[in-house]
């Protein structure tokens, strides 16, 4: 094991994923710093089990070499659709292994090697980096998140549509961040994990005519499966935009396809499945109303 006085940085704590690890590693009694971009997210960080907070930014490598200081472990997730995400993440990397650190845990994304996706290749040259650094790591591969419905559980409630910027046919594999945080958890705090690569889904592959389905079950009354025409939801210029784009133009004939094997295997446990996690979103949004 790492060591529970040993101090793990992980980057963007306060996110909605990065978030969701910082608890899994104080359950384990784990010491965590939580990166941080300014004081006012601080206190949540805390909150939710980090042992202190650093201040930081990804492109200011200064900040980021003062936050490694005494880091033993580093747990990273590029924010989505960065900017110059491949440089980013190799500069982490490097800043990384300047600092000593002995353990690099990267939430990369399932299928890194799909050149069509730019958020896909992009965590290639990172992975790439890490491999060569001398580091111990884990590649950590999850498919589409359960967490993405949850912007979009509003509207569905209130239309009863369920809509995205591809096809309706096409079909995913899907997975809950919390599980994913757990495996993270592991890989940082002890070595069953070490030097590996975990292709992280849960069970089924549906598309979103089934989806649609799932929560009509879920919700008591039809809910209706469309199209968004993609061009009305990416950006226009610039790399997130076309990021976006193509994005959609992948996912419009070609689905991300994986196996829950290995999660199951890490877990010890089934993993979580996406039907509870929409009746949690059900559960939550009548509360809240």
């Amino acid at each position: 094991m790492t060591g529970k006085t040993s101090t793990i940085l992980a980057i963007g704590a306060a996110g909605k994923f990065a978030g969701l690890v910082v608890p899994e590693l104080a359950k384990r009694g784990a010491r965590v710093r939580g990166l941080i971009r300014n004081n006012a997210e601080g206190a949540e960080v805390l909150r939710h089990g980090a042992t202190e907070v650093a201040i930081g930014d990804l492109g200011d490598i200064g900040s980021i070499a003062e936050a490694l200081k005494g880091v033993n472990s580093v747990f990273y997730i590029a924010p989505a659709f960065v900017l110059n995400e491949a440089e980013v993440g190799k500069r982490m990397v490097e800043a990384a292994k300047q600092a000593g650190v002995r353990r690099f845990v990267f939430s990369s994304v399932i299928h890194p090697v799909l050149s069509a996706l730019a958020n896909h290749a992009a965590k290639a040259p990172v992975e790439e980096a890490i491999l060569t650094s001398g580091m111990e790591y884990a590649f950590l591969h999850p498919t589409l998140l359960f967490q993405n419905f949850a912007g979009s559980w509003p509207s569905v409630v209130k239309s009863g549509v369920f809509a995205e910027p591809w096809s309706t046919a096409t079909r995913f594999s899907r997975v809950d961040y919390r599980d994913v945080a757990g495996v993270a958890a592991i890989a940082l705090t002890e070595e069953r994990l070490n030097f590996g690569t975990y292709e992280l889904c849960a069970e089924g592959h549906l598309n979103r005519i089934e989806l649609a389905q799932l929560m009509s079950e879920v919700l008591g009354r039809p809910v209706r499966a469309e199209r968004i025409d993609p061009a009305t939801v990416a950006p226009g210029a610039g790399e997130m935009g076309e990021g976006l784009k193509s994005m959609f133009r992948w996912y419009d004939s070609q689905g991300l396809l994986g196996n829950a094997t290995t999660l199951r295997a890490i877990l010890g446990r089934e993993p979580r499945t996406l039907r509870a996690y929409i009746e949690e979103l059900a559960v939550s949004f009548r509360a809240a109303a």
